[in-house]
């Protein structure tokens, strides 16, 4: 096993099958500091998030809670969806699903299960947060995927999900309001989405 140093990745000497990978995903211990996703066929350490994170997926879950559909529930505790037909398994930042979803012993979640994503960018993980997850999420039918870039202060809601990703987005500096399509059907405040700044710092 290998691991590169800013987006470690592990892999062995050829291809391994999905179910292989994810048992060498139970199997792993994860370096302290990181979380373990397979995505093209590796399984991929990305860093913890940065503290103030927290207060956005805070503010996330808070908003959207009162529009969940009914029987969802949402939140930010890390768990890991499987999308087989994409041998994917990822873990969002933030998360819906119906309740029942949760009722397992399994630690493998249905994807397709999902109504809702949000994803929080790092340097490592932004370039698959902007393509690969937006393909895979897409396939499954989970039918809102926010993307917040916290690298260029900027969110992104897709929706209208299809065998090619999404139909339908619309993206909104940190700052504004952002409409969250069905089935919430809500305005999400983006004001309290910046990052912290230096002390001193206009």
């Amino acid at each position: 096993m290998t691991l590169m140093t800013e987006r470690p990745t592990i892999g062995g000497t050829g291809p391994r099958n999905f179910e292989a990978l994810l048992s060498d995903l139970d199997d792993l211990v994860v370096p302290v500091g990181y979380k373990a996703e397979i995505i093209k066929g590796n399984i991929v350490l990305s860093p913890w998030s940065k503290g103030y994170y927290h207060r956005v997926m805070e503010l996330v879950c808070r908003q959207l809670t009162p529009a969940l559909p009914a029987g969802h529930t949402i939140g930010s505790a890390p768990f890991l969806y499987v999308f087989p037909q994409d041998e994917r398994a990822y873990g969002p930042d933030v998360h819906a699903a119906p309740s029942q979803v949760y009722e397992t012993v399994s630690n493998r979640l249905d994807g397709e299960a999902l109504s809702f994503v949000a994803e929080l960018t790092s340097a490592s993980t932004r370039d698959d947060d902007l393509t690969d997850k937006v393909e895979v999420y897409g396939r499954a039918g989970v039918p809102v995927y926010l993307i917040l870039d916290m690298q260029e202060e900027r969110a992104t809601v897709l929706w209208t999900p299809s065998a090619k990703g999404y139909e339908s987005r619309c993206t909104q500096p940190f700052g504004e309001k952002l409409y969250i399509p069905e089935p919430f059907d809500c305005l999400l405040d983006t004001s309290g989405f910046r990052a912290p700044r230096a002390p001193g710092t206009p």
